[in-house]
């Protein structure tokens, strides 16, 4: 049986401000911010405090509910500042980093000899193991559980996404490593999706199951393709890695030293020289979109992540902690007068109604932030359909999640999506609801329900 992956359904959103394949460092951040909220559903536990020296590496907390799960700081220097919310949430800690890194040393094992122990105790204990997660709910994996199969996208198939095919070149033995030490924490296989003609550094790896991919996105979703390898059932686990966060993991085993760097991708139609950036995890945005075009004081949104999944950052905010990706594209809070009821030309639909996109499937489009309309109830339209190439229900699924029934969500297959698999869905709702936020809180029911 081939392992190639071919969908129909789905919608290739092309937007002008493509990253050029160009690297350089972005300018030094002076201060690195970790925020908890970046992980969902965990409650962290202080281990430093204001003023304490911590290491590149070293622990800044844990997670309450799984003491064994740690996070660390990206940069070695001092703790400057907890910020806190409502009840005392801690809601950042931020690090002013030395000018010379000191890294916190780890214990470098052989990876080809070492057991499924020495390997989970390594990366709980180093802050890799918060890189691991896990279906169903999408959260921090379990250690205590032992996953079926575990998958690895190379292939990001959403709008202006990061080619890792650039990114990861030069990272073989790294990503070795890590596969090869993951491997042995699952009595299944690891899975390994790349672009169908493309040429990744991770098509050589061995000790996994490659499956080559295509199809308009969402393709490059983790989602879509646990749905069509190997589904995920009640009293099922997969865990799911980021390409980069691979390359940390393999680092680590390697060398003994947590290295947080990250090659990230400034793009979007607001940037004047859209190109990539070696930085650090928790680095501020501001040492990237500054020097390349974009107005301090300009009309414009920056996401940390994609367009359709990606969470709003202020311009002097910082990077989250998953992202490898900048977007900047124009603030839409203009409006059209009769905009309704005039035939559009420079806007994506997936609807032939007075609207010409499908004319021209290969134009890059100037995009702004407006939903060009209001939220209302559901509108049977069929569109969801179209975009979404999972083997569920989309409509029926998002009603069982706003009324919580369990039973029904559990027989719809909530146990294997994700927020970001209805970031399309939500992007072509005439309706205007917020797909991905009903799918979060659905999720969070099961995981207070059912565990």
């Amino acid at each position: 049986m081939s392992n190639d992956i071919k969908i129909t359904k789905g919608l290739d959103i092309k937007l002008e401000g493509e990253a050029e394949k160009a690297l350089e460092s972005a300018v030094i951040s002076n201060t690195c911010t970790i925020r908890p909220e970046d992980f969902h559903g965990v409650i962290p536990k202080l281990v430093a405090r204001v003023g304490d020296k911590v290491k590149a590496g070293g622990s800044v907390f844990y997670d309450k509910s799984n003491e064994s799960v740690q996070f660390v700081s990206p940069v070695s220097g001092e703790i400057v500042d907890i910020l806190r919310g409502e009840k005392r949430k801690i809601l950042a800690i931020k690090i002013q980093a030395d000018k010379t890194q000191v890294y916190q040393e780890n214990e470098k094992i052989n990876v080809q000899s070492a057991n499924a122990e020495t390997i989970k105790s390594l990366l709980l204990a180093s802050g890799c193991w918060p890189f691991i997660k896990q279906r169903p709910y999408d959260v921090i994996a379990n250690p205590q559980k032992s996953p079926k199969a575990i998958f690895v996208s190379g292939y990001n198939s959403a709008p202006l996404a990061a080619d890792y095919d650039f990114v990861l070149q030069g990272k073989e033995a790294e990503l070795q490593a890590a596969v090869t030490a993951l491997g042995k924490l699952t009595e299944g296989k690891v899975h390994v999706s790349v672009k169908q003609g493309g040429s990744s550094p991770l098509s050589g790896l061995s000790g996994v199951t490659m499956h080559q991919v295509s199809g308009p996105h969402p393709v490059g979703n983790v989602g879509t393709q646990i749905n069509k390898i190997d589904p995920v059932n009640k009293g099922e686990t997969v865990w799911t890695i980021n390409p980069q966060d691979l390359v940390i993991i393999g680092e680590l085993l390697l060398t003994g030293k947590f290295n947080a760097e990250r090659i990230v991708a400034l793009v979007g139609s607001s940037v004047q020289k859209p190109r990539y950036f070696k930085t650090k995890i928790g680095s501020e945005v501001a040492t990237m979109i500054y020097d390349n075009g974009v107005e301090q004081n300009g009309n414009y949104r920056v996401i940390s992540g994609n367009v359709l999944s990606g969470k709003q950052v202020k311009p002097d905010g910082n990077l989250d902690y998953y992202s490898n990706l900048i977007t900047v594209i124009p603030e839409g809070d203009d409006y059209e007068l009769f905009g309704w009821n005039k035939p559009v030309f420079n806007k994506v639909s997936t609807t032939r109604a007075m609207t010409f996109s499908w004319l021209n499937p290969n134009k890059k489009y100037n995009l702004n932030t407006n939903t060009n309309g209001e939220h209302r109830a559901f509108v049977l339209t069929g569109n969801y359909e179209e975009v979404f190439p999972l083997d569920i229900y989309p409509m029926q699924i998002l009603k069982s999640c706003m009324y919580n029934d369990l039973d029904e969500m559990e027989a719809l297959g909530m146990y294997e999506v994700a927020p970001e698999d209805f970031a399309l869905t939500e992007f072509v709702c005439v309706s205007k609801q917020p797909h991905q936020e009903i799918i979060r809180r659905g999720l969070d029911v099961m995981i207070k329900e059912i565990g």
